[in-house]
């Protein structure tokens, strides 16, 4: 795949909530292969964003593109088997289930879940399951966190949470992913630990991440490319070079306005 081939485009999005206008004609585009970064003051509209890019709110007006097709206002599900996956900033793991568990069912095309072959493909069912839970294993190995398999997950510290996040994106090999604030609520270590894993693979299995973060640090680690956002709108973008020596950017942060 080109690196110069865009996968996710962003175009005039705005979002109203009765007289507010939370996000205003917002453009930006990811290509392959890239980490890109979006930030801004708390209230600029981020989150609101990611929920519309996920299919969790509907755009007032713009149009969402993944992979050269129109997905605006498509289903969260729905876009799950086209490829796209986010994570939250605070975890959303199923804490009653092991950790083996929480990856196992974010595989896609379980044969179980139709009780039809249920009943009449058993020997099809007990394959697959085999095969995801196989592959979770592998997951967790990926992830380093073979020795909390089976653990439950509401039992895991804010960072292995946020790398279980992570591993259910593997599950279904993301095309892109979107990660809400990875390094929220995690220890020092487990941060870095989280940033190895987005690195390792961006690098080595070519995912495409976009990504929410308040740790200045952890962004110019990883991102080529930074989308500022400032009440609702796009400020600018650029290198995080370029974003920490720009003055409106500065001004947005702890001199403008910015609610």
């Amino acid at each position: 795949m080109a690196v110069s081939e865009i996968v996710l485009s962003v175009s005039g999005l705005s979002k109203n909530f009765g007289g507010l206008q939370a996000v205003r004609g917002v453009d930006f585009e990811v290509e392959a292969g890239a980490i890109v970064g979006l930030i801004g003051p708390n209230g600029a509209g981020k989150t609101t964003t990611f929920n519309m890019i996920a299919g969790e709110l509907p755009p007032t007006t713009g149009a969402i593109n993944l992979l050269g097709e129109d997905i605006t206002g498509q289903r969260t599900d729905v876009l799950y088997h086209k490829g796209l996956m986010r994570t939250f900033q605070l975890s959303h793991e199923y804490a009653r289930m092991t950790s083996l568990e929480n990856l196992a069912v974010a595989a896609p095309t379980q044969t179980g879940e139709n009780i039809w072959s249920s009943w009449f493909a058993a020997g099809k069912v007990r394959k697959r399951e085999a095969e995801v839970h196989e592959l979770a294993r592998e997951t967790l190995e990926f992830l380093g966190l073979t020795h909390v398999a089976d653990e439950l997950a509401g039992n895991l510290s804010g960072g292995q949470k946020k790398l279980l996040e992570i591993g259910r994106t593997m599950m279904n090999d993301s095309k892109v992913v979107l990660l809400d604030e990875p390094g929220a609520g995690v220890n020092p270590t487990l941060m870095r630990k989280v940033a190895e894993m987005i690195e390792q693979l961006n690098e080595e299995r070519g995912y495409t991440f976009c990504i929410i973060e308040h740790d200045m640090d952890m962004i110019a680690r990883l991102c080529g490319k930074v989308v500022v956002l400032a009440e609702g709108q796009v400020l600018m973008e650029g290198t995080m070079d370029e974003v920490r020596n720009d003055k409106r950017v500065i001004d947005a942060y702890f001199g403008g306005e910015v609610v």
